[in-house]
């Protein structure tokens, strides 16, 4: 969190724009039953798991206070993420040394990735509470992928399946023209 803005950003009411719609994905928001969801994390690491989300909840949590920013410009200040930091579940799956990527599913067949050295840096959160409340699912509730120095596409929603991968493979959005690097700070919002 900081007190200046990313270059091409203003500051919104989150009550005005937070919920907002996610055009080309779905149309509704997919419905997620906590008693039947799992995160499924694998691909090339030493401990493929999958976390019930009573189990998931359990794990250590951190909160992760940060500026959100959507790549139309807009960004919501100091929303405080609750969750699970995914350098820690690295930990828990020990990631081959031929892994350098990360690939994000999501429940509406989202997708979008991340190298792994963004993946794991401290501030990078899988969310289940913002603000002190359960995460909504119009916000990606019950888990989301928060990256405070990336775009908000880079910030998955109804997360369901982390794979770490040896090559980079592009998600919905980088595949359709926007940035890869994503980077907030360097207005880097579309492929050059």
């Amino acid at each position: 969190m900081t007190a200046i803005l990313p270059p091409g950003q203003r500051e919104i009411d989150r009550i005005l724009r937070w919920n907002i719609d996610h055009p080309g994905i779905i149309e509704e928001n997919p419905k997620v039953d906590l008693k039947k969801w799992t995160l499924e994390i694998d691909g090339e690491v030493e401990n493929p798991t999958r976390l019930k989300w009573h189990d998931f909840i359990q794990l250590t949590s951190s909160e992760s206070v940060a500026d959100f920013h959507c790549v139309e410009g807009w960004s919501v200040r100091n929303c405080r993420w609750h969750g699970v930091k995914l350098v820690d579940l690295a930990r828990i799956v020990s990631p081959k040394s031929k892994a350098k990527n990360v690939f994000f599913i999501c429940f509406d067949g989202y997708t979008t990735s991340l190298s792994l050295e963004d993946a794991l840096q401290d501030n990078v959160l899988l969310a289940f509470e913002l603000n002190s409340h359960p995460l909504d699912e119009t916000l990606g509730g019950p888990l989301r992928l928060v990256v405070p120095d990336k775009y908000a596409y880079k910030s998955a929603m109804w997360v369901k399946q982390i794979i770490f991968t040896e090559t980079k493979e592009l998600g919905y959005w980088e595949k359709k023209g926007y940035s890869d690097t994503a980077d907030v700070w360097k207005n880097d919002r579309y492929e050059k």
